[in-house]
This record gives C-alpha cells, structure tokens and sequence, in this order.
C-alpha cells in the first residue's frame, strides 16, 4: 500500500503542506516498511490546473490514499476517478500524520473538495490575497457560473489530451506484439 502525504521539505520531520495542487513536496511512502520517496512538486508554478496535474501524479505513482489539508475540486474529482482516498483537513508532522494514519484515527475521507478553484495561487478575486479558509464539505468561495464554464472547459481539454495520449501509447504498446 501507497500514501501520499503533501509536505514542507522533502522528509517525515516536516510539516505537512496544506495545500494538494501547489505544496512544495509529494511524499509517497509504504506505511509499514516507512520507505519513503519526497518528490518535488513540479506543479508548484504552474499557471494553471496545478491540482489535476498533480493528482494525475499521484494517482500514477499507485497511491491508494492522500493525506493533506486541503483540495480543491478539480483535483478532488481527478483524485476520486482514480481510485484514491481523499483525508483532508490534516495538519502536522508528516512522521506524526503518518502514525495517526496507520493507526485508522484519520479514517475520516473527505465528501468532496475543501476548496474553491485555484486557492493555492494565493489570489482571491479581483487579486487580492486572502487567508485560508477553513475545511468545509463544499467550496468556501463559490464560482460565478462563467468562472465554472471557464474551469470546467479548461479540465475537459486537459482531460482530452491526457486521454490523447493513454490512447496513443495503448496503440503503440499494442502494435508492439
């Protein structure tokens, strides 16, 4: 089994990042053996879709469960179509999350994302920085609807080229036997 737990530096001493899309270090460990591998989050500067991005990385990396503060719902929804567990609203040590893990007391799995789009770029609207918000069930900044149509074009386009190339290299696998 394989967690992911978003992190500060790349060791279980750090703090845990409460951001998923744009935390600093990903990392990924067997809760058992604590085989650890800190990955640095190369979706920390994108400009956009930061979250899908990166939880298309976790999910390829085999993660079975995320461990972090907060998502988002375009990471939220990419997370859950690929069959990974979602804990949010977790703070700490990554080495002390990871024992509370083990232990089943963060068994609680989020419903859906504790975040509006694009949080983690520290912007609210009109470019104005705002403070966290607390964890909640549904986005604490709710979208205009032209914002929803703009986020939800943005992801079916990303979704599209991922698919793009699933299908190509499946042809080429296929055409390799």
């Amino acid at each position: 089994m394989k967690v992911c737990i978003t992190s500060t530096a790349p060791n279980l001493n750090a703090e845990m990042d409460p951001r998923f899309g744009r935390c600093q270090y990903f990392i990924f460990v067997d809760p058992e053996s604590m085989k650890f591998e800190a990955v640095e989050n190369p979706n920390l500067g994108a400009a956009g879709g930061a979250g899908i991005q990166s939880a298309q990385l976790v999910i390829n990396r085999g993660v079975e469960a995320l461990i972090t503060g907060q998502v988002g719902p375009n990471a939220f929804t990419t997370l859950q179509a690929g069959g990974v567990k979602i804990v949010t609203g977790v703070t700490g040590q990554v080495k002390e999350v990871l024992e509370k893990y083990k232990k089943g007391e963060l068994a609680s799995l989020a419903q859906g994302p504790t975040v509006g789009a694009h949080f983690g770029m520290g912007m609210g609207r009109g470019g104005r920085k705002t403070a966290p918000s607390p964890p909640s069930a549904v986005p604490s900044v709710p979208e205009l609807p032209s914002e929803e149509i703009k986020n939800l074009k943005e992801t079916a386009r990303q979704l599209k080229e991922q698919l793009n190339k699933i299908t190509e290299r499946l042809e080429k696998l296929e055409g390799e036997k």
